[in-house]
């Protein structure tokens, strides 16, 4: 809080997906285009015209937490839980700093949503005597933070971002702003949402936002000609942001930097994207401002991607809007939705994990079921392949309900 702004980077990445529960099953995956959508297990789905999900796999919440905490801890937690686990561990970052310089800034689009399912039907069915005293602290979507927080004995700001779809990048920004402003000298971030259930799924279908493909390879297909709707995903991501010298100092393995943030809102429409896609693209140029971009830099775009009709073209405009006409025909763009569907609040965390890894390996992921191009979306999507290429700047873009928009930038160090 000197007025020094801080450098910040990424020396720890945890993931637990539809594709993989670690980082590098997920990475794999991902790069060899191996779709991890399939029909819902976690509910009978009869009597629902969505019938599949990006379900995380294989999932055992004791691998990471006793018993007692399992019982007392929703399915976003868990998920969290298991993702913030990995990340530590990698990063070695705890006990290198003071617990009061250590934070948690840890999104959650819907919380908690399992929970507030069962305990309901527990007070409809058996009255408000049978409701469990952990009903609410397990349905806050704060939750995953404050668990995380008293896991580490995180002692500095710890809180949640909850801004639907944006959530996850959200946490992220702010996470380096506490760092940059020195309000912190690391920062345990990320997202976590775990909504394949039966009241997030009829929600969410009932309002025509989600595919009703049965067929796991055309459901999730963004900027497609033939999408028709996003496919609901879960899972968590868990990054440690630290301070460029304290990591440098103790001999950190650093991933990357987290050099440009910006965050808009469109102030349109609850669930609809402005038409002219200007937020988006202010998202865009804020987080690029920042950054340091140049028209020389070679640049990767993870788009939201969802394989709504509307979202596709919106953020393919604004594309072209922050980069221009021109560089936005040159860069690469994928959507690795159309692999995971959509996490909800976890997707801009695991989203830039996926930067931080094209950085990393000079790998750019596919967006698989791209057969059918749309005139409206005229970009290179990187279609159905992974390719090689040399990138300087990554752009990873979150769009959420509520008009909010959030856009992060990574650089190699």
């Amino acid at each position: 809080m000197n007025g020094q702004l801080h450098r910040v980077v990424v020396t720890g990445i945890g993931v637990v997906s539809p594709v993989g529960n670690t980082l590098e099953e997920t990475w794999n995956n991902l790069v060899n285009g191996v779709c991890g959508i399939a029909p819902i297990t976690l509910f009978d789905t009869t009597d629902y015209k969505a019938k599949v999900a990006g379900e995380v796999k294989n999932f055992e919440p004791r691998d990471y937490m006793t018993k007692q905490e399992i019982l007392r801890s929703d399915r976003f937690t868990q998920l969290a839980v298991a993702a913030a686990a990995q990340a530590v561990e990698e990063s070695g970052v705890i006990g290198t700093v003071d617990p009061a310089r250590i934070g948690v800034y840890f999104g959650s689009g819907i919380g908690g949503i399992n929970t507030m399912t069962k305990e309901h039907a527990k007070l409809l069915n058996k009255g408000p005597a049978r409701v469990s005293p952990y009903c609410v602290p397990m349905m806050i979507a704060n939750m995953a933070a404050g668990e995380i927080a008293i896991r580490y004995n995180c002692q500095g700001a710890a809180m949640p971002a909850v801004t639907a779809c944006a959530s996850g990048s959200n946490a992220i920004g702010e996470a380096l702003r506490q760092i940059r402003h020195g309000y912190a000298d690391a920062v345990i971030t990320g997202g976590s949402d775990a909504a394949v259930n039966e009241l997030g799924v009829a929600g969410f279908v009932n309002m025509h936002a989600l595919s009703t493909s049965e067929d796991p390879n055309a459901a999730s297909l963004p900027f497609d000609k033939r999408r028709g709707g996003f496919v609901i995903g879960e899972g968590a991501t868990a990054l440690v942001l630290e301070e460029y010298d304290h990591a440098v100092a103790r001999g950190a393995k650093i991933y990357g930097e987290v050099c440009g943030y910006g965050s808009t809102c469109d102030a349109y429409h609850m669930t609809s994207p402005a038409p002219d896609a200007a937020g988006g693209a202010r998202a865009m140029i804020q987080a690029m401002e920042e950054a340091g971009y140049s028209e020389s830099d070679r640049v990767y775009v993870n788009a939201h991607g969802t394989g709504t009709p509307m979202n596709d073209s919106g953020e393919t405009t604004a594309i072209k809007t922050a980069l221009g006409e021109e560089k936005a025909h040159e860069i690469l763009i994928s959507s690795t939705k159309s692999m995971t569907g959509h996490l909800l609040g976890a997707a801009g965390a695991i989203e830039a994990a996926v930067c931080l890894k094209v950085l990393e390996t000079g790998i750019v992921p596919p967006t698989i079921n791209l057969e059918e191009p749309d005139p409206a979306c005229d970009l290179n999507y990187v279609p159905n392949k992974a390719v090689e290429a040399e990138i300087d700047l990554c752009l990873s873009n979150s769009l959420g309900f509520g008009g909010h928009n959030a856009c992060l930038a990574f650089r190699k160090v």
